[in-house]
């Protein structure tokens, strides 16, 4: 992987059904904490975090997704925010490694993870997620022209889909060329794709 990788971050109350749940659609896990209160799970394109909710420092509600990242180079993407307009564009040191943190459109807080090579406390998995399965979130209430610029300097070559809201939240969608996927997994068939409700009680669209 190379580059920056469009993440969104599901808080919930149980990592383990979501894990399972995402599973069934083609994702895998790549990296989870030895506590079992984080884990990554990575798509043919894309991926999506895990967050136990009653372990977040940031106050994540369980069902609640942001959108976040993973980068490569945080530095040099600094440099590109920052040409770009998006002048707070900040490196931290935390405990499990570098993260940059950036006010987005709509005045989301975004949050990129620069891709760590020391693992502690955490373990690598070998994943071999469904080639055919795409992390496509859904940005409802957004001021899409803003975002297109954003993810434009971001660098981030992914499908994001939009919609409108009364305010900014972002849902997790995924696309997938599966065409039996509907047959393995009990859904809705609509004209967005196949509607799923997630173990946090959130709706989740497959598109085709």
């Amino acid at each position: 992987m190379s580059g920056v990788m469009i993440r969104p971050l599901r808080f919930t109350d149980d990592v383990a059904a979501m894990r399972a749940f995402l599973e069934r659609l083609g994702l895998r896990a790549r990296i989870e904490s030895e506590r079992g209160g984080w884990v990554d799970m990575l798509a043919g394109r894309g991926m999506v975090a895990l967050h136990d909710a009653a372990s977040s420092s940031t106050g994540g509600q369980a069902g609640q997704t942001s959108l976040t990242f993973e980068a490569e180079k945080l530095d040099e993407l600094v440099e590109r925010l920052e040409q770009a307009g998006f002048g707070d564009a900040t490196v931290f040191d935390e405990a499990y490694g570098r993260v940059l943190s950036v006010t987005g459109p709509d005045g989301a807080v975004i949050w990129v993870d620069e891709r760590a090579e020391d693992l502690y406390g955490y373990k690598l998995h070998a994943a071999r997620p469904d080639e055919r399965v795409e992390v496509t979130p859904y940005l409802s209430g957004a001021d899409e022209p803003a975002w297109r610029t954003f993810l434009g300097a971001m660098g981030v070559d992914a499908t994001v889909r939009f919609g409108p809201g009364a305010e900014f939240a972002v849902r997790l969608d995924l696309t997938t060329t599966d065409d039996d996927l509907q047959n393995r997994v009990h859904g809705t068939r609509t004209g967005d794709g196949l509607e799923l409700t997630d173990p946090d009680g959130q709706l989740v669209v497959v598109h085709g």
